[in-house]
């Protein structure tokens, strides 16, 4: 174990970097995603209604390894057929796609409830007050919402995290796809899963210890 960590030590640094910095980047559009198709999900239009729980339904009924295949395989294909015949996605960018559009369903989901979660009487008091329905979500439902949300969102993260392990089935040079490489050139199965589930380990570790004082800390200013 201690020659592969010798060895293979910065390589393993690297991939797991490349692993964060998917994981930033897909959360990042995920809320983008989450807090639309969330908002379409509370609304009143019927029409946005039926977008938002159609976007979350489909996302979530498809594994993600074949969401990760049709976009870096798929996607391309399609749009070479309409003309553009260069067109390519890198791992990268068909991984953090595919990351952001799961995990933005399960976010539009945590989004929808916690502005649920926030008592009809707040958006009445807005509207009373002169606000429009926008102008009451944004200044008074949403911010007493986020504190609800902030455990489930920072849990979340931490699936995303350990969902990139998939994406190495499209060559995305991440932690587990490092780690069959280095299984590759040392053939030590055992050693080399071992360091690559102690590194997951130690970042799940601590994101969920940081979720669970985050989680203390809104329960207190409650």
């Amino acid at each position: 174990m201690i020659s592969i960590i010798q060895v293979y030590g910065l390589m393993l640094l690297m991939a797991l970097g490349r692993t964060l910095l998917m994981t930033i980047l897909a959360v990042i559009i995920a809320m983008v995603i989450g807090t639309i198709f969330g908002l379409m999900n509370v609304g009143h239009n019927r029409i946005l209604n039926f977008i938002g729980t159609v976007y979350v339904d489909a996302v979530r009924g498809v594994p993600l390894i074949v969401l990760a295949y049709f976009i870096y395989f798929g996607v391309p294909v399609g749009i070479q057929g309409l003309g553009f015949p260069d067109f390519r996605l890198n791992a990268l960018q068909a991984g953090t796609i595919a990351l952001s559009m799961n995990c933005g369903a399960y976010m539009a989901e945590i989004i929808r409830a916690g502005i649920q979660s926030v008592d009809r009487g707040q958006m009445e008091a807005g509207r009373s007050l002169g606000l429009s329905y926008g102008a009451s979500m944004a200044l008074i439902v949403i911010p007493q919402a986020v504190r609800t949300m902030i455990p489930s969102i920072v849990n979340q993260f931490i699936i995303t995290l350990k969902d990139t392990s998939i994406l190495s089935v499209i060559g995305f040079p991440e932690l587990t796809n490092v780690g069959k490489t280095i299984m590759g050139n040392t053939f030590k199965n055992l050693q080399t899963w071992t360091i690559i589930g102690i590194m997951y380990m130690a970042v799940i570790v601590t994101l969920s210890k940081v979720a669970k004082q985050i989680e203390r800390r809104v329960n207190r200013g409650r």
